[in-house]
Parts: structure tokens; C-alpha cells; sequence
């Protein structure tokens, strides 16, 4: 294909305004979040009498995005709501499956809160670390299929273990499939208050699909004991298992508002429940 193809001169340009896009919500998020947080850094910048902190990873986000043809998979409708949602709550704990062009983002924008990345590639993983050693990744395995979704989504009913009136925790709960029963520590030991669910692979039958992620979401959410719910993204919602599993464990009640290929859910925890059955999550 020729270098003055139309297409192709369409793409590339919508490509730059995304990194633009990108590039100015992370610097936005720099401007609120600094005037917020007392970060300590060695670069300090005066702006109308005040005192602004800007953290080195931001500025290395900024630089990334504005240098890189590499953009985050989700459009900027899509990240705006997450981004609104985190310029609110930042500093806070922020779940993140997938680590991908769009982490360093994701890192920024939750500038002296905790932000850790759930990945199924090592060799992605390493990747993505060497460029950007200051992100917390993690490798973790799936123990499901995308061709067992339809089975999953019947049987989990039947098996005491997955459900959520029975209080049982993911760590270690080997019989419900759908249960990441061998995460970091850290992910059990940490109230999320923002899960962002853009991983594992889903597209192929012999992929992991995001059957567990999404279950194991929604089980950390309801058993929250902080204040307030927990804030759950789910990218991809065009596809078959990833709407299917929204609306089983996720719930359209819980539904804020959906962008693009993203829904956002703010799920309570399970002191506010209203399901009527010991299996049902909505």
C-alpha cells in the first residue's frame, strides 16, 4: 500500500489525536492531582502562587504518549470515565487486568495511590517492565477457556463453593473454577477501589476469556468493608461472554454508564445486597 493511501493517512491521524488526547487528560490529571497532593520529587514548578509537585512517572507518561505510536486500546470517551471517576479519587487502590500501551496511563492518572497489573504473558510482562520499571505488574494464570464460558456460566450455580451468599474468599478456593484462587497476596490483602477488567485474551476459543476475571471482580467488590462500593470497568461488552457475564455478576442495577465497548459499574458491598437467592448476584 502506498505511503499516500487515504485510509492509511485517516488512521495515522486519528492515532495522533488519541496520543494528544491522552497526553493532555494525563497532564490534567498532573495539574488537579499535584495541587492535591503533597508528592515529594525534585522537580517543582510555580503556577499563580502556588506550589506544584510533579511526580517523575507522570511527566514520564507525558513523554511516552507524546513520543510513542503506540496508544492505549480504549478511545477517549472510553478512558474519560474512568479517568473522571479516579480524578475524584485518587490516591486510591486501582486493579488493573491487562497490562498493555495504556498502563502508564492508568499509573499516572493514580499518582501516589496503589495501581497494580494483572498479566497472563511473561514475556509481555518482562517487556513492558523493562520499558517501564516504576509499574507493579504481576503474572498471574487462569485456569479457564473461552470455549467453557456457556458451560461456566450454567454450572456455577450448582456449586455451593461460587456462591457469594456462602462468604467463601477467592484465595485458595480450588473447587469454583471461576474463583482466581492463586493471586499475589496483594491482591487479597487490598480493598480495590477501582477494577479495571481489559484482560485476559478473549477472542479465541483456547484463550483464557474474562469469565473469571469478571466473577472474582464481582466477589471482591460485594465483599468490600470500606465505605462506599467499588468502582468495576469492563472493556469489550460487544462480545457475547463478556455482556453475558456483566449482567450475571456484574448486574445491569449496578449499571453507571457505558462508552463505546466500556460499561461502568459501581457495586455495593454485600451488607446492601438484594438477591433473593443464594447463588444470584443481582
Amino acid at each position: 500500500m502506498k505511503n499516500n493511501d487515504p485510509v492509511r493517512l485517516i488512521i495515522k491521524e486519528k492515532s495522533k489525536y488519541l496520543i494528544f488526547g491522552v497526553a493532555g487528560l494525563i497532564a490534567c490529571g498532573l495539574f488537579i492531582s499535584t495541587l492535591m497532593l503533597n508528592i515529594n520529587s525534585p522537580l517543582i514548578c510555580s503556577f499563580a502562587g502556588s506550589r506544584i509537585i510533579m511526580a517523575h512517572t507522570q511527566l514520564e507518561a507525558i513523554l511516552h504518549y507524546a513520543t510513542s505510536h503506540n496508544v492505549p486500546e480504549q478511545s477517549k470517551a472510553e478512558i474519560k470515565l474512568s479517568y473522571d471517576v479516579l480524578r475524584e479519587r485518587a490516591p486510591c487502590n486501582f486493579l488493573v487486568f491487562g497490562l498493555g500501551h495504556d498502563s502508564q496511563m492508568w499509573h499516572a492518572f493514580n499518582q501516589g495511590g496503589k495501581t497494580l497489573f494483572l498479566e497472563e504473558d511473561p514475556k509481555w510482562l518482562k517487556k513492558v517492565l523493562q520499558e517501564a520499571p516504576f509499574l507493579n505488574g504481576k503474572f498471574i494464570k487462569y485456569r479457564t477457556q473461552l470455549s467453557e464460558a456457556d458451560e461456566l456460566l450454567k454450572s456455577y450455580k450448582f456449586d455451593p463453593d461460587c456462591h457469594p451468599a456462602k462468604g467463601i474468599p477467592l484465595k485458595e478456593n480450588e473447587k469454583c473454577k471461576l474463583a482466581l484462587n492463586m493471586l499475589p497476596d496483594e491482591v487479597y490483602n487490598t480493598e480495590w477501589d477501582l477494577i479495571m477488567i481489559d484482560a485476559p485474551k478473549g477472542y479465541f476459543a483456547e484463550a483464557p476469556g474474562r469469565m473469571a476475571a469478571i466473577y472474582s471482580a464481582a466477589v471482591m467488590a460485594r465483599n468490600r468493608k470500606g465505605s462506599g462500593g467499588t468502582h468495576v470497568y469492563l472493556h469489550d461488552v460487544d462480545r457475547k461472554t463478556e455482556k453475558r457475564y456483566a449482567e450475571e455478576f456484574l448486574c445491569k442495577k449496578n449499571l453507571v454508564k457505558g462508552e463505546g465497548r466500556l460499561w461502568h459499574f459501581l457495586i455495593p458491598p454485600t451488607v446492601n445486597s438484594t438477591a433473593t437467592k443464594s447463588y444470584a448476584f443481582c
